[in-house]
Protein backbone atom coordinates (compact mmCIF):
# COMPACT_ATOMS: atom_id res chain seq x y z
CA UNK A 1 0.00 0.00 0.00
CA UNK A 2 2.76 2.45 0.93
CA UNK A 3 4.69 1.57 -2.25
CA UNK A 4 1.61 2.22 -4.40
CA UNK A 5 0.97 5.58 -2.73
CA UNK A 6 4.62 6.58 -3.14
CA UNK A 7 4.60 5.55 -6.80
CA UNK A 8 1.41 7.53 -7.42
CA UNK A 9 2.97 10.63 -5.82
CA UNK A 10 6.07 10.32 -8.00
CA UNK A 11 3.95 9.88 -11.13
CA UNK A 12 1.88 12.96 -10.23
CA UNK A 13 5.03 15.05 -9.69
CA UNK A 14 6.45 13.94 -13.06
CA UNK A 15 3.16 14.78 -14.79
CA UNK A 16 3.17 18.28 -13.29
CA UNK A 17 6.77 18.89 -14.37
CA UNK A 18 6.09 17.57 -17.88
CA UNK A 19 3.03 19.82 -18.26
CA UNK A 20 5.16 22.90 -17.54
CA UNK A 21 7.65 21.95 -20.27
CA UNK A 22 5.28 21.70 -23.22
CA UNK A 23 7.07 21.77 -26.55
CA UNK A 24 5.74 24.42 -28.94
CA UNK A 25 6.40 24.64 -32.67
CA UNK A 26 7.22 28.00 -34.22
CA UNK A 27 9.11 29.76 -37.00
CA UNK A 28 12.02 32.18 -36.70
CA UNK A 29 10.78 35.07 -38.86
CA UNK A 30 13.10 38.05 -38.30
CA UNK A 31 16.25 39.36 -36.63
CA UNK A 32 17.32 42.90 -35.76
CA UNK A 33 20.19 44.44 -33.81
CA UNK A 34 19.08 46.41 -30.77
CA UNK A 35 20.99 48.28 -28.04
CA UNK A 36 21.29 46.20 -24.89
CA UNK A 37 23.58 48.13 -22.58
CA UNK A 38 26.98 49.71 -22.58
CA UNK A 39 30.54 48.87 -21.66
CA UNK A 40 32.88 51.36 -20.03
CA UNK A 41 36.65 51.18 -20.39
CA UNK A 42 38.31 54.09 -18.66
CA UNK A 43 36.60 57.25 -19.89
CA UNK A 44 35.20 55.63 -23.05
CA UNK A 45 31.73 54.14 -23.12
CA UNK A 46 30.68 51.81 -25.93
CA UNK A 47 27.10 50.82 -26.68
CA UNK A 48 26.55 47.07 -26.91
CA UNK A 49 24.27 45.57 -29.54
CA UNK A 50 22.30 42.33 -29.22
CA UNK A 51 20.37 40.32 -31.75
CA UNK A 52 16.62 40.30 -31.15
CA UNK A 53 14.66 37.55 -32.88
CA UNK A 54 10.95 37.21 -33.57
CA UNK A 55 9.56 33.69 -33.27
CA UNK A 56 6.00 33.18 -34.47
CA UNK A 57 3.66 30.37 -33.42
CA UNK A 58 0.07 29.89 -34.61
CA UNK A 59 -1.22 32.39 -32.05
CA UNK A 60 1.69 34.41 -30.64
CA UNK A 61 4.82 36.31 -31.66
CA UNK A 62 7.69 36.23 -29.17
CA UNK A 63 10.55 38.74 -29.21
CA UNK A 64 13.62 37.12 -27.68
CA UNK A 65 17.20 38.26 -27.06
CA UNK A 66 20.37 36.46 -26.25
CA UNK A 67 20.80 35.90 -22.55
CA UNK A 68 24.59 35.96 -22.68
CA UNK A 69 26.70 38.37 -24.68
CA UNK A 70 28.80 35.41 -25.85
CA UNK A 71 26.04 34.22 -28.24
CA UNK A 72 27.06 35.89 -31.49
CA UNK A 73 25.93 33.47 -34.22
CA UNK A 74 23.16 34.70 -36.51
CA UNK A 75 20.33 32.22 -36.80
CA UNK A 76 18.80 31.41 -40.20
CA UNK A 77 15.44 33.04 -40.96
CA UNK A 78 12.28 31.11 -41.89
CA UNK A 79 13.54 28.14 -39.90
CA UNK A 80 11.28 25.89 -37.85
CA UNK A 81 12.03 25.90 -34.12
CA UNK A 82 10.96 23.61 -31.32
CA UNK A 83 10.75 25.54 -28.06
CA UNK A 84 9.92 25.31 -24.38
CA UNK A 85 9.34 28.23 -22.04
CA UNK A 86 9.92 28.73 -18.35
CA UNK A 87 9.03 32.09 -16.78
CA UNK A 88 10.91 34.71 -18.81
CA UNK A 89 13.23 32.33 -20.68
CA UNK A 90 12.82 30.33 -23.85
CA UNK A 91 14.85 27.33 -24.89
CA UNK A 92 14.68 26.32 -28.52
CA UNK A 93 16.43 24.26 -31.13
CA UNK A 94 17.47 25.47 -34.56
CA UNK A 95 19.01 22.92 -36.90
CA UNK A 96 19.73 20.61 -33.95
CA UNK A 97 21.58 23.23 -31.86
CA UNK A 98 20.01 24.44 -28.60
CA UNK A 99 19.76 28.11 -27.54
CA UNK A 100 18.41 29.82 -24.43
CA UNK A 101 17.15 33.39 -24.72
CA UNK A 102 15.21 35.93 -22.67
CA UNK A 103 11.63 36.69 -23.68
CA UNK A 104 11.50 40.47 -24.12
CA UNK A 105 7.86 40.72 -25.24
CA UNK A 106 5.02 38.76 -26.73
CA UNK A 107 1.98 39.72 -28.75
CA UNK A 108 -0.98 38.03 -30.37
CA UNK A 109 -0.67 37.22 -34.05
CA UNK A 110 -2.93 39.44 -36.16
CA UNK A 111 -6.27 38.07 -37.19
CA UNK A 112 -9.72 38.15 -35.74
CA UNK A 113 -10.20 40.86 -33.16
CA UNK A 114 -13.19 41.18 -30.89
CA UNK A 115 -14.95 44.55 -30.58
Amino acid sequence: MKKTLGLMMVMAAVAILMAGKETIQGTLISESSVPCGSETKGKKSTDLMCQEYVIRTDTTEYHVRQEKQSHKALLPMNTAVEMTMSKDKMKFKVNGKEYEMLIVSESAVGGATKP
